[in-house]
């Protein structure tokens, strides 16, 4: 039943999304030991962010709320299948399950259409729609030695 209620306030807030026009009608909750540890709207137009979306703004919040960058042992319900933006933000949260309502069809079906998207990013680095080229290898890999050697530093 908690599920069930988890997921009816996620989508709660994307309604509310909707109707304050404070962003899409996307909406997610962050659930740690049966209590949502954090809450998110999607928030791209309202705040020029285009991270800014529901997932990564509930991630944002249950870090703040949890005080930690570690997630583990939390789940995510959120109003839609995730963007590839967010189950990559989802990931690195080590968020331990995603429970989702609509599917990136039906977002599709109301002009959110990552397709084009989710296609790239399957492909290899160097063959993806934005051009990228390496530059600066040997300074910053300077940087990621003075890490290997930080004695103070927080693992991740």
């Amino acid at each position: 039943m908690l599920n069930e209620q988890f997921m009816k306030e996620a989508i709660r807030l994307s309604l509310e999304n909707m109707q304050k026009n404070a962003g899409w009608p996307f909406g997610a909750v962050v659930v740690k030991d049966g209590k949502i540890v954090g809450r998110g709207r999607n928030q791209v137009t309202s705040s020029n962010d285009p991270t800014a979306h529901a997932e990564v703004v509930a991630i944002r919040d249950a870090c703040k709320n949890l005080w930690t960058f570690d997630l583990d042992g939390c789940e995510i319900y959120t109003s839609c299948e995730p963007c590839p933006m967010c189950y990559g933000a989802i990931s690195r949260a080590r968020i331990n399950k995603i429970w989702y309502a609509n599917t990136e069809h039906d977002a599709a079906d109301i002009g959110f259409d990552d397709s084009a998207f989710r296609e790239d990013i399957k492909k290899e680095f160097t063959h993806r729609a934005i051009p990228v080229e390496q530059m600066s290898h040997d300074e910053a890999l300077e940087v990621f030695k003075a890490w290997t050697e930080k004695q103070d530093k927080i693992e991740y």
